[in-house]
């Protein structure tokens, strides 16, 4: 067995990442030492693998059951966590279950026992019913962004897991907003709280966009134009105000994502994946996006509506100027709307009227093979290279699926190696290529 520091080295060096900042070495030390930590930190900072470290180095490679469960609020971080734990190529099965796939596939793949199960409440106290899988053997849990899995909703189902659980040794729950009551259920014994909330060096503006009409679409479009071709997410409070929105826009011929609770499951990955490659700059999206997604370094969000309370805006704030990254925050007002206590008296940004919002230069290629056909990143873009064609400059970011993988291109590009690769083949397998 590899000693524990070697192993976190070499994890680190496969992530790219040559040390670790203050909050994620404070959390490791307290994970290491103390049976129940409370890990409060600002959205970005890097909780997902302060929690990683510790907990996968204290799994015992001799054991075949599930050692570590990490429930989460939504599918997004749970699909995320689990990116994260494969990026960090430990050699333990990962494995994340959540509602919007099918419960049997679930199952089957936790026949093969992951060490470490990641999953959302509802799918996860319906495996521990239906004894998927053994308890006895988790010693650790953890409760990531806690404070929204034990909202009401979630009350029932995270008791109900935690029952589940008879011999747990260590509890930990993250957050990243303040003064969150952890109901007793949880039963944590003298929790060590670690709390990073107050050292972020965030360089975030908050600014106004004044409305002079009530309807406020016409100015948002005029902003977007302002702030030109950069990444963004403009935050909603309904679906039906977001169809809207996204109607608007495409009349204007501006590129961007949907994302919100509603959405099917694939069409949920698929939008953030287009926000993720450049293909869109945009993204129209509910509180669901306000925490635990994957995204690029986000330059601005625009509260089209304003959030109902302050956790709300200050997750949504959350999602750029994160790790010392400058970014800014756009409140859009109508001229005579009355504001929240929380929000305080802002500068208002002047917004030139420029002619055109620049369009994003990639879009997305889908082919039919995936990491079950033991293709690799290498190998698709060796396709691009020698049978499409294309320069290092037109491939983008390529991202590797089950069963599938997406392709960033150059939109000049597109077509012709649709035309030119379609049943190509790769490692033996005859391979479909499409727009996604």
């Amino acid at each position: 067995m590899i000693s524990h520091q070697k192993n976190q080295q070499q994890i680190l060096a496969k992530l790219g990442i040559t040390t670790l900042n203050d909050m994620q070495e404070a959390a490791q030390l307290a994970i290491h030492a103390s049976k129940d930590v409370v890990l409060l930190s600002p959205t970005g900072t890097g909780k997902t693998l302060a929690f990683l470290l510790p907990t996968i180095a204290e799994l015992d490679p001799d054991i075949q059951e599930v050692q570590l469960l990490i429930v989460v609020p939504s599918r997004e971080l749970a699909i995320q966590i689990e990116q994260v734990a494969r990026n960090m190529g430990t050699g333990y099965k990962i494995h994340a279950a959540y509602g919007g796939q099918s419960f049997n596939t679930d199952r089957q793949a936790i026949k093969h026992r992951p060490a470490i199960l990641i999953g959302t409440p509802g799918r996860l106290a319906d495996h521990l019913r239906r004894e998927t899988f053994p308890t006895e053997d988790i010693k650790t849990l953890i409760l990531d962004e806690f404070d929204k899995s034990l909202e009401v909703g979630f009350e029932g189902e995270m008791t109900e897991i935690i029952s589940y659980l008879p011999n747990l040794s260590k509890k930990i729950l993250t957050s990243a907003t303040q003064g969150i009551t952890v109901p007793s259920f949880v039963k944590l014994d003298k929790p060590v709280t670690v709390d990073y909330l107050h050292e972020g060096n965030s360089k975030l503006e908050i600014k106004a966009i004044v409305s002079p009409e009530k309807d406020k679409l016409a100015m948002l479009e005029k902003a977007l134009r302002h702030l030109g071709n950069q990444p963004g997410i403009i935050f909603c409070n309904f679906k039906d105000t977001i169809a809207r929105i996204s109607e608007y826009l495409s009349d204007y011929g501006i590129a961007h994502g949907c994302f919100y609770g509603g959405m099917e499951q694939r069409d949920r990955e698929l939008s953030l994946l287009k926000f993720r490659n450049g293909t869109h700059q945009l993204l129209l999206a509910t509180d669901l996006a306000a925490r635990g997604i994957d995204v690029p370094d986000i330059k601005f969000i625009i509260h089209y509506h304003l959030p109902v309370r302050v956790e709300e805006f200050t997750h949504r704030n959350g999602r750029t100027a994160r790790m010392h990254n400058e970014g800014a925050a756009y409140v859009l007002h109508w001229r005579n709307e009355r504001l929240p206590d929380f929000i305080k008296k802002m500068d208002e940004e002047y917004i030139l009227d420029k002619e055109v919002r620049p369009a994003s230069i990639w879009e997305t290629l889908q082919i039919s093979g995936g990491r079950k056909d033991k293709i690799s990143k290498g190998d698709i873009a060796g396709l691009f290279f020698k049978q499409g064609g294309i320069t290092k400059e037109q491939l983008g970011v390529i991202e590797l699926k089950q069963d599938t993988a997406f392709i960033a291109v150059h939109k000049t590009v597109a077509k012709q190696l649709i035309h030119t690769l379609d049943n190509a083949r790769v490692k033996k397998t005859k391979v479909r290529v499409k727009l996604a």
